[in-house]
Order: structure tokens, then C-alpha cells, then sequence
């Protein structure tokens, strides 16, 4: 298929690691649930460790649960600063197979093609696969633990939206959250990172491109946002006297969806993920809602003013309603732009291999984000099919994963050299 090319992925055996990792956490109907440290995950993880050694790379596991595979080196030093690529195992609730697991697995399948090959480059090489990157605890927390990015006091109160707390869930998985933040690498340790990835919307396939090239990865912030009322009797309380507080997450909703299309322009998008009532029952007004809201821009400016002027209605809403409102930070992560010399590598592999390409912003959250904080990073995309993730069918076709993976080998090597 490449023409030409000397050095090529395995596609058959990339295709074999993807297909294998995808039964841990696997779901009858097609596709995975592995959230971090669920026995699933760390079944996977277990299984990583292996491949990893399979293909004849070093392995090891930092405080933060983070794995990582090496050819020439055995840890990330300043001594020997290491090109480092990679991305997560852990899936969204009823994921796809490719989500982070296209990184890992390319990243890995990368490093084992130059250690067949017997290439020596300059510069030692890494694969990653991040905890968390998924934010069931907390987002991209391996990555901001490896960046020097991860608050140890906010660590007793991370929990998941259904309450389970990271602490307890690491212990369970045999680690000790508390030392977490002890996997920040050495300041100089990393040369450079680059994510392979799929894109996650429908760009690159509706213009028929093989190949994104990132420019910059939207920042996001996510609240939990609480309405308090009153609880009353659904068929004794008239209409008028209600206090319902389901009524008043509503109407922030629908008015949060229009307040960002109006002031945040094309490139800004809200969402609503999780909602709670309570008490919950049929006869009962509800006294209390809460939604998670989750606004992105890759314009840290937008952002910010987006965010202050939903806390804004939110406060409106209430006030309109005979309400109170709580609004509770659970994360921010602001922009991040890729490195001009990354993109440029990725660029001349592209031109390598005779494959177009066209620089983007990622709509997503990505660990590189948090690398880029650290050393020059980027990132490549192939298109998914049908623009579709975070869901079961979510796929890419294999010939863009083999086109994908062969980028990232040859911008590999360039950075390594």
C-alpha cells in the first residue's frame, strides 16, 4: 500500500492488539465499558504490560497508574529526554474501541516496528497509555499527575458522579492516590509528544482528507449546577404556589444551549451529560436538580466569558423561580496550542507517504493538552466514520488507521532523530 515507504506498521497485528483489547469490558450489543480502575480496566492494563514486553519494550507503571513501554529507556529522564507518544485504554459508559486505544495500541505497534527493524534513533522513544483521560474521577488525571498538574489537597474529594471516590477506587486497584502527583516527570524528561487519534467528528471524512494535523485542542469546564425548591405534594400543590426546582434546571438549560450559540460563535459548544432529581418520584415536586454543564471553546477567552455569564443565569433563573442555586467547579482545562514544530513533522511524514492533510482544532479533550504544558506537542487525527464517538459504533476504517499509524511511525523517527 505504501509504495516505496522502507518502514511500515504491521497493520494485521495492530489490528489484532485493537480487536483484543476491545474484549476487556466488552458489551453484548458491540462496543466497551473500561472506566479507570474497574477490574475490566485493570485486566487491560495487565494485558498492556504484556504486549508490551512482547514487542521487547521496557515497561514500568508510575504513582498515577499511568503504563509505559520504552525502547531505550526504562524511565523518562532529563538524562536521555524521550519522544513519547500514547493516549488511554479507559472508555466512556457504552464506548467504541478506538477512542484512545487507536494511540496506545499504534504507539505501540510503532516501537516494536523499529525494534524489528533494528533502527537505533538518537533519541529514546516512550508509549503511554494515560489513567483517567476519560475523567470518570477527574479529567485527564494520569496526564496532569505526569505534568506536574494535579493538586494533591483536591485528591480526598475527587469522586465520580455516582459518589465512588478516587482514593477508595485506586485502593481497590491496588494504588495509593495520595501519591499520585509523585509521578510528575522531571522537568527536560520529555523531547517531545505526539497523539495519534480519531477525530471524533465528521471534518476530515465529509473532505475526503486522510490526514488532521492539530493546531490547537478546545479548553472545557464542567459544574455541577444545584437548584434547590421545595418539595411538595404533586397533586395537593397548586400550580401557582410551586417551587420546582426540575422546572428551573430546565429552563437554565435551554437557555445556557442559547446564551453559547449566540455569544460563544460556531466553534463553541455546551452540553448537559447528567441530571439528577429529587426526590425522584412522580408525586412528589421536586425540591432539589442538579445537571452537570459542560461548555468548550478552544478560545481561552471565550471560555472564561462564557462560563461567567452562564454562572450569571443561573443566578437569574433562580431568583425568576424562587429558587436558590449552588454552582460547584468540578474541572477546567483551559486551550491548548500544539507546537508549530510537531505539526510541521507531521506535515513532512504526510508529504512522505503522499497523503494530504489539513491542520484542524480538536472539538475534544486530549491528554496532549496537558503534555503541551510540559514539551512541544501534537497531534494527529483520521477520520471517523460517520463523524461518530462515544458511542458503540464508533469506528474508523482500517485502511485510515494503517494511514494513521504509518504517520506517527515516520513522525516519530524525525522527532527521534
Amino acid at each position: 500500500m505504501y509504495s516505496g515507504i522502507v518502514l511500515s506498521v504491521s497493520l494485521p497485528r495492530l489490528k489484532d492488539r485493537l480487536l483484543a483489547l476491545a474484549r476487556f469490558g466488552a458489551l453484548p450489543g458491540g462496543g466497551v465499558t473500561r472506566m479507570c480502575w474497574s477490574p475490566p480496566y485493570e485486566q487491560a492494563r495487565a494485558w498492556l504490560l504484556g504486549e508490551a514486553k512482547t514487542a521487547g519494550l521496557a515497561t514500568w507503571v508510575d504513582p498515577a497508574g499511568n503504563v509505559f513501554g520504552g525502547l531505550g529507556a526504562d524511565r523518562v529522564s532529563p538524562d536521555a529526554p524521550v519522544v513519547l507518544t500514547g493516549s488511554h485504554i479507559d472508555t466512556v459508559p457504552e464506548g467504541g474501541i478506538l477512542d484512545g486505544a487507536l494511540g496506545v495500541m499504534a504507539g505501540l505497534e510503532c516501537l516494536h516496528t523499529i525494534r524489528e527493524a533494528a533502527i537505533r534513533p538518537a533519541r529514546p522513544l516512550a508509549v503511554a497509555a494515560w489513567s483517567d483521560e476519560e475523567g470518570r474521577y477527574g479529567s485527564l488525571f494520569g496526564s496532569r499527575a505526569f505534568c506536574g498538574r494535579l493538586d494533591p489537597a483536591a485528591i480526598p474529594s475527587m469522586a465520580a458522579v455516582d459518589g465512588d471516590r478516587l482514593v477508595e477506587a485506586m485502593g481497590r486497584a491496588g494504588f495509593d492516590a495520595h501519591r499520585a502527583p509523585e509521578a510528575a516527570a522531571p522537568p527536560g524528561g520529555v523531547a517531545a509528544y505526539v497523539e495519534l487519534h480519531i477525530e471524533q467528528g465528521a471534518r476530515l471524512e465529509e473532505a475526503g482528507i486522510p490526514i488532521g494535523v492539530v493546531e490547537t485542542i478546545v479548553g472545557a469546564r464542567r459544574a455541577r449546577v444545584v437548584f434547590h425548591g421545595q418539595a411538595d405534594h404533586a397533586g395537593t400543590t397548586p400550580m401557582e404556589r410551586r417551587r420546582d426546582a426540575f422546572l428551573g434546571a430546565a429552563d437554565y438549560a435551554l437557555k445556557a444551549r442559547e446564551l453559547v450559540i449566540s455569544r460563544g460563535g460556531a466553534r463553541a459548544v455546551t452540553n448537559f451529560g447528567v441530571v439528577h432529581v429529587h426526590p425522584g418520584a412522580s408525586n412528589i415536586v421536586p425540591g432539589r436538580a442538579e445537571l452537570v454543564h459542560e461548555i468548550r471553546d478552544p478560545d481561552a477567552a471565550v471560555l472564561e466569558r462564557l462560563a461567567r455569564d452562564c454562572e450569571a443565569l443561573a443566578r437569574e433563573v433562580a431568583a425568576a423561580r424562587g429558587l436558590t442555586v449552588e454552582l460547584r467547579p468540578i474541572s477546567a482545562t483551559t486551550p491548548a496550542p500544539c507546537a508549530p514544530r510537531v505539526q510541521e513533522t507531521i506535515e513532512a511524514a504526510c508529504a512522505a507517504l503522499g497523503l494530504a492533510s489539513r491542520r484542524l482544532y480538536s472539538a475534544a479533550g486530549h491528554d496532549a493538552q496537558n503534555l503541551a504544558g510540559v514539551t512541544d506537542a501534537g497531534m494527529i487525527f483520521i477520520p471517523s466514520r460517520g463523524g461518530r464517538s462515544h458511542r458503540v459504533d464508533e469506528m474508523s476504517d482500517w485502511d485510515a488507521i494503517e494511514r494513521g499509524a504509518n504517520v506517527l511511525l515516520h513522525t516519530l523517527l524525525r522527532l527521534a532523530a
